[in-house]
């Protein structure tokens, strides 16, 4: 008997306002609602105050949220912004599944997961930081485009010549100062035995484009640089190295891709990105540099694993192994299964 499939969800998506997930979620065509919060922690205690009276009159706001939309189920994943909503879902008695993306939960993660059904996590080694009994790992989801995408394709894409290895260096949404400049600086030495496709990030976007136009005739068509890259999923498989932040998507998005890393922790994080980027060297699938030694470091690092390919081939394989594709139907599945027992206590039909 063939399955009946699942009916998709309404989806209102609640953030912090005027953030870059606004315009995100709004590309994306999903409702957007924004809401004023802010840190509390390493705040001065004034901006503390404000930010905690924020938090709580944003509060207010997420119960008439939920007041107007009736949801069966909330799916928060960190952030300040999720702690009005919690609250208001809490009161409610709406259930909440809270995902931890990261290795290591943060402040607001570490509070909301004791008010959560269900807390879903990337990884087995998270569980130790969270009380919670009703602990579920999914690993992290990511876009289903980067699971058997065709390799030599993608390198077609970005025109990438087929025997040259091809670094691709990124610092996230918004750029990081300190790999773009190290980068920069080293490109004479680098493109002589790669090609690079670089993701500088808005900010940076400008001198970084005059430094490309610097460079030998010879070599600029080794380099390519982009402000943002909406696609890319492409660029991590048609990649043989690359160099970036530890933000929690490199944990699903390198391993989906198979590709071997070089990560560099951004230092004014908590700390998270360094929990990150040692749980993907503990399997063997990236390096860690730190990033006060960039300057010094990161060409030499770079030119020594390009050239090494039995190297790189054991890396991208400790990479694949850590790969879970079923990780975006595995909290479905989660979000689905609490909104059946928001049901069943006789609060709503599931959606």
């Amino acid at each position: 008997m063939q399955a009946r499939k699942a009916e998709p969800f309404d989806v209102l998506w609640v953030g912090s306002r005027g953030g870059i997930e606004d315009r995100m979620v709004r590309s994306a065509g999903v409702e957007f609602i924004g809401l004023a919060t802010g840190g509390v922690r390493g705040m001065g205690p004034l901006t503390a105050l404000r930010n905690m009276a924020q938090i709580l009159g944003s509060t207010a706001a997420a119960g008439k949220i939920l007041r107007r939309i009736e949801p069966e189920v909330v799916l928060v994943t960190g952030g300040y912004a999720c702690v009005p909503v919690t609250l208001a879902a809490r009161v409610r008695q709406v259930p909440v599944l809270v995902y931890l993306p990261d290795v290591v939960p943060g402040l607001a993660v570490r509070w909301l997961s004791r008010l959560a059904a269900v807390v879903a996590v990337t990884c087995e080694e998270s569980i130790p930081y969270l009380s919670r009994r009703t602990v579920v790992v999914t690993g992290y989801p990511v876009r289903p485009g980067i699971f058997g995408a065709d390799r030599v394709q993608a390198r077609r894409t970005y025109s990438l010549d087929p025997d040259l290895p091809a670094l691709l260096v990124f610092g996230g949404s918004r750029g990081a100062r300190s790999i773009n400049q190290a980068l920069v600086a080293g490109l004479p030495d680098l493109l002589p035995v790669c090609q690079v496709i670089h993701v500088s990030g808005e900010l940076d976007a400008s001198w970084v484009g005059e430094a490309a136009r610097l460079l030998p005739e010879g070599l600029r068509h080794r380099y390519q640089h982009h402000a943002y890259l909406s696609d890319m999923p492409t660029a991590l498989v048609a990649a043989d190295l690359a160099v970036a932040r530890a933000g929690a998507a490199t944990m699903g998005e390198f391993p989906a891709a198979g590709l071997p890393s070089i990560l560099v922790p951004y230092p004014h994080s908590g700390q998270h990105q360094e929990h990150n980027a040692r749980y993907m060297e503990r399997h063997g699938a990236a390096r860690v540099l730190a990033d006060g030694s960039l300057q010094e470091r990161l060409v030499a690092t770079v030119r020594a694993m390009l050239t090494d390919q039995p190297l790189l081939r054991e890396m991208g394989s400790a990479a694949k192994a850590m790969a879970r594709p079923d990780a975006a139907a595995a909290i479905a599945q989660q979000v689905r299964s609490q909104a059946r027992h928001y049901a069943r206590k006789g609060f709503g039909e599931p959606t």
